[in-house]
């Protein structure tokens, strides 16, 4: 038995050849999330800069104009970077950041869920209260609009704007940042691979 355990091992071990793998998939998933955040940001800095600085109906940060500034040439130049897996550990620091700025000024206040499902755990107050709203809005549109077309693409859901989006992207720059872009796929690889032969 322990034979056989010790051969399932090695199989595992054996892949590790293909440990680039990891630090590729994470890079090329958070490439559109960060890319589509930052130029949405971009193209219309105006609202952004409001939205960041309005404690009414925004953020309320300080310094809103820096912020907004920092946050979308973050988002979109490490959607550059991630790409071509070029300085990720160094970017991957202002990303961090700026999930953990998302986590604690905008998701913070909804809870865990994204997506409101109140069967699923971490359903607060304002998920459960989803129930009676999504059925009230299904009974409107079964009644008074077309049902069937309108849910073609998929079923209504309530964006409850939880943390759980924001957190795991910011895992997955923590695994980057301590991994780094990975080998064979990143210029970081063959920069480091270059300099390394020159010393």
């Amino acid at each position: 038995m322990l034979k056989l355990l010790n051969r399932f091992q090695d199989g595992l071990d054996a892949t590790r050849r293909l440990d680039f793998l990891g630090p590729l998939l994470l890079r090329l998933y958070l490439v559109p999330i960060f890319w589509m955040a930052g130029m949405h940001k971009l193209a219309d800095m105006p609202s952004t800069i409001a939205w960041f600085g309005n404690p009414d109906w925004g953020l309320g940060l300080p310094f809103p104009e820096l912020l907004a500034w920092l946050a979308a040439l973050t988002e979109a130049g490490g959607a550059i970077l991630l790409l071509f897996g070029l300085a990720v550990r160094w970017v991957s620091i202002p990303l961090i950041i700026t999930m953990l700025v998302a986590i604690v000024a905008v998701h913070w206040p909804y809870g865990w869920q994204a997506i409101a499902d109140p069967s699923a755990p971490f359903a607060n107050e304002r998920v459960l209260a989803s129930v009676e709203k999504i059925e009230r809005a299904r009974a409107l549109l079964k009644e008074h609009g077309n049902y069937d077309w309108l849910t073609s693409s998929g079923k209504f859901v309530v964006l409850n704007n939880g943390i759980e989006f924001a957190a795991t992207y910011l895992v997955m720059l923590v695994t980057l940042f301590f991994t780094g872009a990975g080998r064979w796929f990143s210029l970081d690889f063959w920069i480091a691979r270059r300099w390394r032969s020159m010393a």
